[in-house]
């Protein structure tokens, strides 16, 4: 999740609206490894690892679908399987915490066959995940794979399609979800025309402007993020404050950021 954007989805969201040749987490978590960092020449990773990077996200429908790529190794496969087990998990308890669904909410037949716990839910998952995996030993299989048993996958798909539901789609209509999308757009509008403004950092290779600011909203954390909109349009001032008048061709000014 290197690539990921402040605010989730929805920052990726809108930097995929603004950027026109497209964005995606995964393709950008690729390039931070092969080329944003060491300043412009990228770590020395395999390419198992990079595929693994590239290949983790997950179907819309299917968790195990093909849609979010399909890792080249049985590691990469771990990976990817993993993070469902892991997210699903704790969105489920963070999203009660946050008061936005009960335990009681839960899908009956899913929790049925997974457990009502947080604990019996992952135990579940991954015991059968090392049950149904075993083929991977190479023995009577041409096509070893990591994976669930139909009932546990469909389980398991069901309490992912309900956080969308109740929990993923609810927070994108929000008020706070369209802060979100201004903030990005207008980083990616400011920097774009003021791209000197950026850290020296993502002057080093020879991308064109649009590209290198996209690497740069991309690696801001939220707190960043909104600590920079509020730098570039600071609030407007009280009726009976005067702001003295600055040239017109001049930015605001932004402290050097440290990147992330």
């Amino acid at each position: 999740d290197l690539g990921h954007t402040p605010f989730g989805h929805v920052g990726e969201e809108v930097l995929n609206e603004l950027y026109k040749p497209g964005f995606s987490h995964n393709e950008q978590s690729r390039r931070v490894v092969e080329k944003l960092e060491k300043d412009g020449h990228g770590l020395n990773l395999t390419w198992e690892v990079r595929d693994g990077i590239l290949n983790h996200s997950k179907d819309i429908e299917d968790i195990q679908g093909e849609g979010g790529g399909e890792p080249g190794t049985l590691e990469g496969a771990v990976v990817k399987i993993s993070d469902s087990v892991a997210y699903i998990n704790h969105d489920i308890d963070d999203a009660i915490r946050a008061g936005m669904i009960t335990e009681g909410d839960l899908p009956v037949l899913a929790i049925a066959k997974l457990g009502n716990t947080h604990s019996r839910r992952i135990n579940t998952m991954v015991c059968d995940i090392i049950e149904h995996s075993w083929t991977v030993r190479g023995e009577g299989t041409e096509n070893p794979a990591i994976t669930m048993s139909p009932e546990t996958l469909e389980a398991t798909n069901n309490l992912r399609h309900f956080l969308y539901e109740r929990v993923y789609n609810i927070r994108s209509a929000q008020e706070e979800s369209e802060r979100a999308r201004e903030i990005v757009r207008s980083l990616y509008q400011h920097f774009n025309e003021y791209e000197d403004k950026m850290p020296p950092e993502y002057s080093f290779y020879s991308d064109k402007v649009e590209r290198r600011v996209v690497d740069y909203i991309a690696g801001m954390t939220d707190l960043y993020a909104m600590r920079m909109a509020e730098e570039i349009s600071p609030p407007k001032l009280q009726p009976e404050q005067k702001s003295p008048k600055a040239p017109k061709d001049k930015p605001p000014e932004i402290q050097s950021p440290t990147m992330f």
